[in-house]
């Protein structure tokens, strides 16, 4: 029997044999009997053993911790590797990191080749020529979570499905300079201010050719999954503008909306509308990247605003209304409109411009009031049936006379009271005489009745004024008749006395 031999700790003399050296076990020395005191009992007494000195298994200790410390090793990488014969699309990722996993996958996507044919040549695009990307970062991760080298079942699993994309502006440019036959490039349509419609209107973008991108992108998806480049047919499909006709349409029906409402505001008025040319003058659209943007001239904004105060301030109206006896309110004479004044103009430009360059033309402008006064016109007909005239009254106030023709004895105009009820510009009158028959008399123009069918008109048949004449209602010259259906609105107080 062979063992490792070690030195003892507490011997120094005792040299120390080598690990593969042979030699003879060696047994501990005898311990000697006790003998009995006499004329005592005998004890017979357990003396421990001498303690073996034990061997030293040194090389034994030295592949123990190596071994602890592989296996170690193993266990840790295992929390942090991906399991063996894991793959993203064809890609390889066993026993790497999640970050070595998606530079991987990035390297293979980028080098991955797919041979377009067109009728003049045939390209080979790599992914990265092409502006392929793919979420390596995340299928990483993914793959590190579902297949984690510790766990042995995850092993040799499926491939994840990688979802390859490109960039069509960046692959279209590439296939248009590589292949530049197969290529027309594509007009935008265009947005310009028509002076003769005073409207935004819209000249068409016009389709150019160009390979199929999403042929190609299929195809490129294809290879990395499979490992293998690709080859396919080109295809020339037509390809949109940037900027299409669509979306100028759209754009130009916003800045027409703009122009329509464009002004600056008190309330809900437009105080100060803007001419839609001049508005236009301060804007100019431009279109980057197929995106349409305004652009406002400030300097001519910044000019126009400092016009506001002359624009917006005024002194009030008084107002002028006119009533009857009741206090009734039967028209405004004067419509009254408070006074307002233009705070400080500071900012307005720069906010305005700011709200023209998101197409908001509508600005609320602060300003104070000062309050109109209130002047009434209490108005009256009168008509004095002794003297044959009438009296415009206004607060008592005799405003103008004139001699009429009221009704005749046999047919008198009624004293009393009343208040014009209506107002006939012209009517064919009709009525019976006191010797029973009927009259008939057209054109009257003027009318205004206020008891029945007594009322004042024009009368053209005679010029007889200052006597009694008519079947009843009070009758002047036409040009006077028309001053007081003017000036008498409905409800005014008419009073007929002797």
């Amino acid at each position: 029997m062979t063992d490792l031999a070690t030195r003892d700790d507490d011997t120094a003399s005792n040299p120390v044999v080598a690990a593969d050296a042979t030699v003879p076990l060696l047994a501990p020395p005898p311990v000697p009997p006790v003998p009995p005191l006499p004329d005592a009992p005998t004890y017979e007494w357990a003396l421990p053993p001498a303690p073996v000195k034990r061997k030293r298994h040194l090389g034994w200790w030295i592949g123990g911790g190596t071994t602890f410390v592989v296996v170690a090793g193993l266990v840790a990488s295992s929390l942090v590797l991906i399991a063996p014969g894991t793959a993203i699309g064809a890609v390889p990722v066993g026993f790497l990191t999640p970050g070595g996993a998606t530079d991987a996958v990035r390297a293979r996507l980028a080098d991955t080749t797919v041979e377009i044919r067109t009728p003049g040549e045939a390209l080979s695009m790599t992914g990265a020529e092409l502006g392929a990307s793919v979420d390596a970062e995340a299928l990483a991760g993914d793959a590190f979570a579902q297949h984690p080298m510790w766990n042995v079942g995850s092993w040799f699993a499926p491939a994840i499905a990688a979802p390859v994309t490109i960039d069509h502006d960046v692959a279209g440019a590439a296939l248009a300079k590589a292949a530049p036959a197969v290529y027309t490039a594509p007009v935008d349509a265009k947005i310009a201010f028509d002076p003769a419609t005073a409207s935004y209107a819209v000249t068409p973008a016009v389709p150019g050719t160009g390979i199929d991108l999403d042929a190609v992108q299929g195809a490129l998806a294809s290879a990395f999954a499979s490992g293998q480049n690709a080859n396919i047919e080109a295809t020339v499909v037509p390809v949109s503008a940037a900027f299409t006709t669509t979306a100028a349409q759209q754009f130009a029906g916003t800045l027409n909306a703009m122009l329509d409402s464009a002004g600056f505001y008190v309330g809900d008025e437009r105080t100060v509308p803007l001419d839609r040319a001049t508005l236009a003058s301060w804007l100019t659209i431009k279109v980057a990247n197929g995106q349409p943007s305004i652009v406002v001239d400030k300097t001519a904004v910044a000019a126009f605003v400092q016009t506001l105060p002359g624009l917006v301030n005024r002194a009030p109206v008084n107002a002028t209304v006119v009533v009857n006896s009741s206090g009734d309110h039967l028209r405004d004479e004067v419509a009254g409109l408070a006074g307002r004044t233009l705070g400080s103009t500071g900012g307005i430009a720069d906010a305005y411009a700011a709200g023209l360059a998101q197409g908001q033309g509508v600005y609320k402008l602060t300003v104070s009031e000062s309050p109109f006064q209130t002047t009434t016109l209490e108005r009256l007909l009168e008509v004095d049936l002794t003297a044959q005239r009438l009296y415009l009254k206004e607060n008592g106030q005799v405003v103008d006379s004139w001699l009429i023709s009221s009704g005749r004895p046999a047919t008198p105009t009624d004293t009393g009271h009343y208040r014009i009820n209506s107002h006939i510009e012209e009517q064919t009158m009709t009525g019976l005489n006191t010797d029973g028959s009927t009259y008939v008399q057209p054109d009257v123009k003027w009318v205004m009745y206020f008891n029945g069918d007594q009322g004042f008109h024009g009368v053209y048949w005679h010029d007889n004024w200052g006597h009694t004449m008519s079947h009843g209602c009070v009758g002047m010259p036409e040009d006077l008749a028309k001053k007081i259906y003017d000036w008498a609105p409905t409800g005014v107080d008419v009073w007929i006395h002797t």
